[in-house]
């Protein structure tokens, strides 16, 4: 799938991590695990401040998940996905939050404006990271998928 840039210094705080380097591999494993995300076959590696995950999923969405579920720890700032998915499906816009962003200014910046209602589609696709609309912070990726 590629390489996906964070920002290391924001994102879940996680055993062993820190702002100089990820969390050991186990760890992270955990962090998908705790997501309830589906990957058969998980394999991360970490060197610093960079994650290699590699397995099989069933589909792009859940392949960005725990791509996002990785990459939103402190001490990551890249992951390197080796995933193999079942299906394809179209790949979602990956959006770093700023300052003052709400999931309805989101919405109405990539679906357009007067759809700020989509935003619950946004929430949606980052389930079960995010757990609830109001609780996102600047500097985290979320994927923003397509309109259907």
């Amino acid at each position: 799938m590629g390489l996906f840039k964070f920002i290391k210094s924001v994102g879940e705080k996680v055993f062993g991590a820190s702002e100089a380097q990820a969390a050991p591999a186990d760890t992270l494993a955990k962090e998908v695990s705790k997501h309830g995300l589906n990957v058969n076959g998980l394999d991360i590696q970490v060197s610093g401040n960079k994650v290699t995950v590699g397995g099989s999923t069933t589909n792009t969405e859940e392949a960005e998940k725990i791509i996002l579920a990785l990459g939103n720890t402190l001490g990551v700032s890249e992951v390197e996905s080796k995933l193999i998915v079942s299906e394809e499906v179209p790949a979602a816009v990956m959006y770093e939050v700023k300052k003052g962003d709400t999931l309805w200014k989101i919405a109405e910046t990539h679906y357009g404006k007067g759809k700020g209602a989509k935003y619950d589609m946004i929430f949606d696709a980052n389930k079960p990271m995010l757990t609830h609309p109001d609780k996102i912070y600047p500097g985290q990726i979320l994927r923003i998928p397509p309109l259907a």
